[in-house]
């Protein structure tokens, strides 16, 4: 059960829930008011109030709105390189990495909670605590995407890293494009456009230690 589900089923006053469960629920409605009205606009009576519990039981488990902020962006950069991680592992095909990981970030964005809007889109960014959260998952996806190119085709860390950042930055414009301007072309299809023209470019570079791509 995914933390907005949980804030559903426990949003009614007076339920106690054990810690963990209404952290995730607390969690789960925080999610619903950053997404609908930003970081700025959001108040904590209005988390309070989507999670049926007093701002007294809010803030036993957060002290602030930015905790509260930073607790679920931690949540949902991990869940990103989560994907990621597991998409680079599902196949030793590389033409299918390529697919799979698209795939990672046109489901991260397509997620009915909109979570990637407080990692792709938040209006915190000025925050240090928020910007070096979304570096760092965009650093460690990166990373992850290099260590397979190096791994195949020998090149350098830096030039295998530049060819990562590349692929993890459009597959999420274009995922984000994708999703915002309501695009006709389903979910696959846009992936498989999207994996044709990187793979065009990357299986240019020759597996390591073969003459064949």
């Amino acid at each position: 059960m995914s933390a907005i589900e949980q804030t559903e089923a426990a949003r009614p006053r007076g339920t106690r829930l054990p810690r963990r469960a209404r952290r995730n629920q607390l969690l789960g409605a925080a999610q619903e008011v950053f997404v609908a009205q930003g970081y700025h606009a959001a108040a904590m009576d209005d988390i309070a109030e989507r999670a049926g519990v007093s701002k007294p039981v809010l803030y036993q488990h957060f002290p602030g709105k930015l905790e509260l902020y930073l607790a679920l962006l931690d949540q949902h950069c991990e869940a990103l390189l989560h994907s990621v991680r597991t998409a680079l592992e599902s196949t030793n095909d590389n033409k299918q990495r390529v697919a799979a990981t698209m795939d990672a970030y046109f489901a991260y964005v397509e997620d009915p909670g909109g979570a990637f809007r407080l990692v792709f889109e938040s209006d915190l960014t000025n925050e240090p605590a928020v910007r070096e959260r979304v570096d760092k998952v965009s650093l460690e996806c990166a990373e992850a995407i290099s260590a397979v190119i190096a791994e195949d085709t020998g090149l350098s860390r830096d030039e295998s890293m530049l060819l990562a950042v590349g692929l993890g930055g459009v597959s999420q414009v274009v995922a984000r494009y994708w999703l915002s301007s309501k695009s006709q072309v389903p979910r696959d299809t846009a992936v498989q456009l999207l994996t044709s023209l990187a793979w065009k470019g990357i299986a240019g570079f020759p597996l390591h230690g073969t003459d064949t791509h």
